[in-house]
């Protein structure tokens, strides 16, 4: 079925990639494997070599963008493989706004030198290829999380090309349904697995995608080479529960997409919202409330059917403040709430909403 995915729509190539060959008798989905060791001489002798659930779930993503995926234990592993690449002391272009675990990593790993961290607008393409010169890597989001601001992509990863510098992009938000980056020109593709890719809030996850040619299989090698060395495997279970969790990508998506836009529709129009943001596909949004954070987080609070969390793409709706946090950067207004939307009705998600906007007047 791999020969023919490229021939497949994407939402039957969720259905159908990773799978066993078909036989008689055998069965239809993927094997989990639940072993640390092998019997010596074949392929693999020790979990942290590669396992046939991870296989599974690389497959299917890896056809979905258009590339070939790599597993990882958890988002911030990928994050961390990716920063693997760099040479000591490497320069990194990356936005202001972004992953709070990816902005608190860089932010850190400079201030020890181990790397160079040149800070720009990426909405401002100007400004983004100004800042290439002499750089590593370009660390992209469109949408940026929470802010939900886009990028010029195909134009910054032209430039980071023509400049020699890897382009690193987090399509969590859009996923490879709605922006396929590898195709754009990025050279690495990163997900954190564990949001809408498995989908239900019980796995813990990390993707990498490289473009299926000479200089991608060479980055995925050294990514690869990363995760055996240090450990940072995926869980069988885990990879199994995300590729079943995968399998239902496209619905869940559309569903929760649909609820998004009749949300930020009807936020624009309530007394206590002073500002909604969205980028006009996917089912992420945020919203800024009047008043102050501490009556955004009372909306958070007033909430019955939200869920008042901080994860996101899963089936049910999420709500947050994120400048409850103290490392999101001030960029991030006191009153920005972020959104999740899931799949459930929307009339009643609505409901729920509005009662806890009303709190602010």
């Amino acid at each position: 079925m791999a020969d023919q995915a490229e021939s497949l729509a994407p939402a039957t190539q969720l259905v159908a990639l990773g799978r066993e060959p078909r036989t008689p008798g055998g069965q239809v989905g993927a094997p989990l494997v639940l072993t640390s060791t092998y019997h010596a001489g074949g392929a693999e002798g020790y979990i942290r070599d590669g396992n046939p659930t991870w296989t599974a779930l690389e497959e299917a993503i890896g056809a979905l963008e258009e590339g070939e995926a790599l597993v990882l234990g958890a988002g911030m592993a990928a994050v961390a493989a990716a920063l693997s690449l760099l040479p000591h002391g490497g320069v990194v272009v990356a936005s202001p706004i972004g992953y709070m675990g990816t902005t608190t990593m860089l932010r850190e790993r400079a201030a020890e030198g181990a790397l160079e961290l040149r800070i720009v607008d990426t909405t401002d393409a100007e400004a983004v290829e100004a800042a290439l010169d002499g750089a590593d890597q370009l660390w992209l989001e469109s949408p940026t999380n929470p802010m939900m601001e886009l990028a010029d992509l195909p134009r910054l990863c032209a430039a980071a090309r023509a400049a020699g510098v890897v382009t690193v992009i987090d399509n969590t938000f859009a996923t490879p349904l709605r922006q396929r980056p590898l195709t754009l020109g990025a050279d690495i593709v990163l997900h954190s697995g564990t949001k809408y890719i498995a989908g239900h809030s019980d796995v813990l996850l990390g993707v990498l995608a490289t473009r299926a040619d000479e200089a991608g299989r060479a980055l995925r090698a050294r990514l690869a080479k990363y995760r055996h060395d240090v450990g940072a495997v995926a869980g069988p279970m885990e990879a199994w529960l995300a590729l079943r969790g995968l399998r239902t990508l496209a619905v869940r998506l559309d569903r929760a997409e649909a609820n998004a836009r009749v949300i930020a529709e009807r936020l624009a129009t309530h007394a206590g919202v002073a500002r909604v943001r969205y980028p006009g596909s996917g089912a992420m949004l945020a919203f800024d409330t009047v008043g102050d954070g501490a009556r955004a987080e009372r909306v958070c609070e007033s909430t019955r059917l939200w869920v008042h969390s901080t994860s996101l793409g899963a089936v049910e709706s999420q709500i947050e403040r994120r400048r409850r946090y103290v490392t999101e950067p001030e960029l991030v207004p006191e009153t920005l709430i972020r959104l999740s939307v899931g799949i459930e009705d929307v009339e009643d998600l609505w409901r729920d909403l509005a009662q806890a906007l009303d709190t602010l007047l």
